[in-house]
């Protein structure tokens, strides 16, 4: 990129924390307030064409924050909810006409649904309104998990899996199709340009660049200096697909062109 351009960005993984709405503390956290406004002043010097707003732990089953975030940001921005196996099918087309497009298993912190019902759920919602789901996830753990994983219609794992221990078994589950957030670089007990490149290899259409603001409980929150590790790992052309390419392709926010 040239130094005086804006980089175009879809931030496929942020976190709204508005103190208005429920907050239930996860193992005795609770988050400091990260409004939507908030948010846009701290990625003004990106070109931000849209996002993806996905409930923490602390939010549990609620949605009323996850709307009022989707109205204050906009059609470029989509949401990422939880939700309780027993959830009416009313309520699941109401959420996705206002702009929600996953379902999330923090199977990492809790506060979403059991992983027994994750087969059933990502069916359901996937016939229903063509949901993928979202797992937070230790990657040491997906070997006992890919099986299901494999069956499951869509899925995309957050934040480049956290252990190099799972990364054999997150690459051959990208090469299946699998999705992955290239986000929470200070989560990672890894160099997170390494696997960048790896995944890249097994799947270009597979990374997707978020920015995991405002990085709750992360040792290292959101750098600026992320986008530039995706950058000078992959090239600017390849780059760009992860940027912004790749996760509008793959949650179809409204009115999002591809960069192509």
């Amino acid at each position: 990129m040239k130094p005086t351009q804006r980089i175009r960005v879809f931030d496929s993984h942020l976190h709204i924390i508005d103190p208005r709405f429920p907050l239930v503390a996860n193992n005795g956290y609770l988050p400091d307030a990260f409004t939507a406004e908030a948010y846009l002043e701290r990625v003004s010097r990106f070109d931000v064409c849209g996002g993806a707003i996905v409930s923490g732990s602390f939010q549990g089953f609620d949605q009323t924050y996850l709307l009022a975030a989707l109205d204050v940001l906009g059609a470029g921005f989509v949401g990422v909810t939880q939700l309780p196996s027993d959830a009416p099918d009313y309520q699941i087309i109401e959420l996705n006409k206002a702009g929600v497009r996953a379902l999330r298993f923090n199977l990492y912190r809790g506060g979403s649904e059991d992983l027994r019902h994750l087969s059933s759920m990502a069916s359901r919602v996937h016939e229903l309104v063509g949901w993928h789901v979202e797992l937070y996830v230790d990657a040491s753990n997906l070997g006992q998990l890919a099986a299901t994983i494999h069956r499951l219609p869509a899925v995309c794992i957050d934040h480049l899996g956290l252990k190099k221990a799972g990364l054999p078994t997150l690459v051959k589950l990208v090469e299946a199709g699998v999705r992955v957030k290239a986000t929470g670089f200070g989560r990672v007990d890894f160099a997170a340009a390494d696997a960048i490149s790896l995944l890249h290899d097994a799947n270009p259409k597979a990374l997707m660049f978020g920015t995991d603001l405002p990085g709750t409980r992360a040792p290292i929150p959101f750098q600026d200096h992320d986008i530039e590790i995706i950058l000078e790992t992959l090239g600017e052309t390849a780059a760009q697909a992860v940027l912004t390419d790749n996760a509008i392709a793959f949650y179809k926010p409204q009115n999002q062109p591809l960069s192509g």
